[in-house]
């Protein structure tokens, strides 16, 4: 199995890094740790990842602006060829412009059942306001802070006479159980062929008058009482793969985009040389791309005053 290679930003102590580490030395695990980066040299976490082996960087913010300072850190994600990064006691608050080149690609924990208490002193927030249950909360890293769509959470009970402190320690077991199965579910999902049809069906009935049926087994696309416009291949005659099949000009194309990259793109059986099948399941589908498939497939069957509007709508 190939594994995903996830980066993770500490500040401290670097528990939750550790559960994610321990976590990725079981074979089942999609994934594996490639870096741990921090923004203090002192941090221990970075002495528990250079133990197991794992590849370390580290450097001070202090004198750095912010923007300058997370362009280091991504030049160093790149260069150990991360494809998700899982921010773990990381206190440092993210530039847009660093946000922006992860997006859809970055987790963060929070100790609280968001959209409660935002920010810092979680626990403190929910013992005062006599919640009954405290715990913490896996999501997707957007620019504001702690505001991405949630993944998974985890209840902790409030006991009678629970300070900040025991709490606190509680509420860690919690994220230690709840951090690693969910970032294993997240580097998954896109090799995941019901999550992959999901995103092609929201692009696909995005676009004007369509329609989905169901056609030799496959999800199919096609304008309203017209021609089909696209299909998703779910292991198709054993073929093993998840792939967007949509319209093309011919042989010429098709045989240019196999030759451009013979990993994604391929002749799909019974379809002939006016279609392309197009890999969904490689873990790196670049979704804007898709869209743009879509949209050129619909164009190439749309009736011409349907098309036209098309062109009307996107001068505005």
């Amino acid at each position: 199995m190939m594994k995903a290679k996830v980066a993770v930003l500490i500040s401290g102590a670097g528990t939750n890094m550790a559960a994610l580490l321990y976590a990725a030395k079981a074979e089942d695990c999609p994934y594996e740790l490639v870096l741990v980066a921090a923004n203090d040299p002192g941090a221990p976490g970075l002495r528990i990842a250079e133990t197991e082996g794992v590849a370390t960087w580290s450097l001070s913010h202090k004198g750095l602006n912010r923007d300058a300072y997370d362009a280091l850190i991504d030049e160093q994600l790149r260069k150990a060829g991360a494809e998700f990064v899982a921010l773990a006691g990381y206190m440092r608050i993210l530039s847009d412009e660093f946000v922006a080149k992860w997006q859809g690609r970055m987790l963060n924990i929070h100790p609280s059942l968001l959209p409660l208490y935002k920010g810092l002193d979680t626990h403190r927030q929910a013992i005062d306001a006599g919640d009954p249950f405290g715990g913490c909360s896996i999501h997707i890293v957007t620019p504001a802070l702690d505001d991405g769509p949630v993944l998974a959470q985890m209840p902790v009970a409030i006991a009678a006479g629970d300070t900040v402190e025991t709490l606190a320690t509680r509420v860690r077991f919690a994220e230690h159980q709840l951090y690693p199965k969910t970032l294993a579910a997240f580097v998954m999902r896109e090799r995941n062929p019901d999550y992959l049809v999901g995103r092609v069906r929201a692009l696909a009935m995005a676009l004007p008058e369509a329609d989905e049926v169901s056609s030799h087994g496959m999800p199919c696309f096609g304008i309203v009482k017209g021609k089909k416009f696209a299909y998703v291949s779910q292991d198709h005659h054993g073929d093993g793969k998840t792939a967007l099949l949509v319209k093309i000009s011919g042989v010429e194309e098709q045989a240019m985009l196999i030759e451009l990259d013979e990993d994604r793109y391929y002749r799909p059986a019974y379809f002939g040389d006016g279609w392309v099948g197009i890999r969904l399941d490689l873990g790196d589908t670049d979704w804007e791309a898709i869209d743009e498939w879509l949209r050129k497939s619909w164009l190439a069957v749309a009736p011409k005053k349907l098309a036209g509007l098309i062109g009307v709508a996107e001068e505005f």
